[in-house]
């Protein structure tokens, strides 16, 4: 049995708080946002809080930041979130490459088959 990467491993620890995927969500959603933006949508943590999470997913090379005036704004970086997860999906991808090779087989064989006519509606007399 292999082992995870190290990066992996800290992807996925990175990622296991709902809070960070909500966080990333909402960036892959709206585009750039602010810490000010992200506080307001968890009215349960504090900015600070909201930062901390935000120096994981950094640290993680998850988002990225800018500096615009006094304001720090944060971006997804989807490459690294792909390139991190890419050799973790890679393992499984036999399991879902064949049933989805399965079902492209079906449409294809359904594709060429004569297609059938629904009856019309017929309406019966009732009987009284």
């Amino acid at each position: 049995m292999q082992v995870m990467s190290n990066s992996s491993d800290a992807l996925f620890r990175i990622l296991a708080d709902p809070t960070r995927r909500i966080i990333l969500d909402l960036l892959a959603e709206r585009g750039p946002l602010s810490v000010g933006q992200l506080a307001s949508e968890f009215p349960e943590l504090v900015a600070s809080g909201i930062s901390k999470h935000l120096m994981s997913l950094r640290a993680g090379g998850v988002v990225s930041a800018t500096r615009r005036g006094r304001l720090q704004i944060y971006r997804l970086e989807p490459d690294a979130l792909a390139a991190g997860l890419a050799p973790w999906i890679a393992k499984y991808e036999q399991y879902w490459s064949a049933a989805l090779e399965r079902l492209r087989d079906l449409a294809q064989e359904g594709h060429g088959k004569d297609k059938v006519t629904p009856k019309k509606n017929v309406r019966r007399k009732s009987l009284k």
